[in-house]
């Protein structure tokens, strides 16, 4: 049987279990639905890897699967014993986060050098446009405070990797799109709690540097450390650049603790366990590991990327996972609207993203890429910051739906595009 054919019964497989699950669902018959939904995704995720054009939702697809076994039986996800899974989350998006970071590079920042337009832009629509709608939706739909408040935070937060993806699939302007992703992250420990006070003050309580050393511990520190394992496993910058790199890392570290020292009730010795164990987490410990790798894999690139992804793929699953499965309760309370709100949230950043570019006379190839920057967010972020905040099961729930949502409707969108390729103007 080749590959178009398996695909097919998957995809008949589904079909019957997609009917299974209505004629169960009406006949009330609740109990008997879980197992027949969960394999109607698990047939339809497997089905669509044999279509070109639809295999790219097969993440997504993978991703409901796992919502919905944590919707029928959460109380697998919640913890074993006195472990409580929540606790996974943090070290999870820091790995996830080291491997956004081994893709980067210094050069992935001098983008703002070359394309100031471009770059000025989309910060600014990234952190004006998604706030202000996911403040605006949140207020019409009349949402309880804290869910009012997960989607301010998921609007508060900046682009991530899949944005990147999705420009390099619409052929958009890639670098444009990575350059923005690494400024929006460099930005985001200041802008990300502002916002949130500004716009969701009023609903729950926002700990400016809380938030901010949050963000630091999360997505800043975890994204030097891939820097620097950058640095270390491709030997592809000059000596003076790579000692100027490390000492600007190790001053982003002296940063945090200093912050965490002027804001925090933490004495001298305690700064300075701190410090060394930053500096042994977020440098040496990615050095070490940057030699393990050129001695194992020979530095052979592709075996990282590949890696990674499947660890970051595995980990966004997991956050889902957990994250659904905490707050069950109030997403069934909440759940159609909140997808409808994610919904609005997501094709607003899109349209208003790709209008304004357009206002600003910007080429298709930069209004595409700005859409994409705007539209996608950092939900694995916005998780960790609600989890931080004590209200994972109810902060947390918009980033667990937005995530999956924005690559459905990303990889939608740049599929789309991709077959209308932009005319761009020759210019001689």
């Amino acid at each position: 049987m080749n590959k178009r054919n398996l695909s097919r019964g998957f995809l008949a497989f589904a079909l019957i279990s997609f009917i299974l699950f209505g004629v169960f669902y009406f006949s009330g018959q609740i109990g008997w639905t879980g197992p027949w939904l969960i394999l109607a995704f698990i047939g339809l995720a497997i089905a669509v890897r044999g279509f070109p054009l639809l295999k790219g939702f097969s993440f997504s697809l993978w991703i409901f699967t796992a919502v919905s076994v944590s919707m029928y039986y959460p109380k697998y996800f919640l913890g074993i014993g006195d472990f409580n899974y929540k606790l996974l989350i943090v070290p999870l998006l820091q790995i996830i986060m080291f491997g956004m970071g081994s893709q980067m590079s210094i050069r992935d920042f001098a983008g703002v050098i070359k394309m100031p337009k471009g770059v000025i832009a989309g910060i600014i629509c990234q952190f004006t446009i998604m706030p202000v709608v996911g403040f605006t939706v949140a207020t019409l739909i009349n949402f309880p405070p804290e869910i009012a408040a997960g989607i301010i935070l998921v609007g508060s937060s900046p682009s991530g990797l899949a944005s990147n993806v999705m420009s390099f699939i619409a052929k958009a302007n890639l670098a444009l799109s990575v350059t923005l992703t690494a400024c929006a992250t460099l930005l985001s420990p200041i802008l990300t709690p502002f916002l949130m006070k500004v716009f969701a003050g009023q609903l729950v309580e926002i700990d400016f540097f809380n938030m901010m050393l949050g963000i630091f511990n999360m997505v800043i520190l975890p994204i030097c450390a891939g820097l620097v394992f950058n640095i270390f496993s491709y030997g592809n910058v000059s000596r003076n650049s790579g000692v100027a790199q490390m000492i600007a890392y190790f001053l982003i570290i002296i940063l945090k603790n200093v912050i965490a020292l002027q804001t925090s009730a933490i004495a001298g010795l305690e700064f300075a366990i701190s410090l060394l164990t930053d500096t042994g987490f977020f440098m040496v410990l990615p050095i070490a590991g940057a030699f393990i790798f050129k001695f194992f894999a020979k530095g052979n690139k592709d075996v990282l990327d590949k890696t990674l992804s499947l660890v970051s793929m595995l980990g966004i699953g997991i956050i889902i996972t957990i994250i659904t499965a905490a707050g069950r309760d109030s997403l069934l309370d909440v759940g159609l609207l909140l997808i409808l709100a994610c919904f609005l949230h997501n094709a607003f950043g899109y349209i208003l993203g790709y209008s304004v570019s357009k206002l600003l006379k910007m080429d298709e190839q930069d209004c595409r890429t700005i859409a994409l920057e705007v539209g996608m967010q950092n939900g694995g972020m916005a998780s960790g910051l609600a989890l931080q905040m004590g209200k994972v099961a109810t902060v947390g729930l918009a980033p667990a739906i937005f995530g999956p949502m924005m690559n459905i409707t990303g990889s939608s969108l740049a599929t789309w595009w991709r077959g209308n390729p932009p005319n761009r103007r020759k210019e001689s």
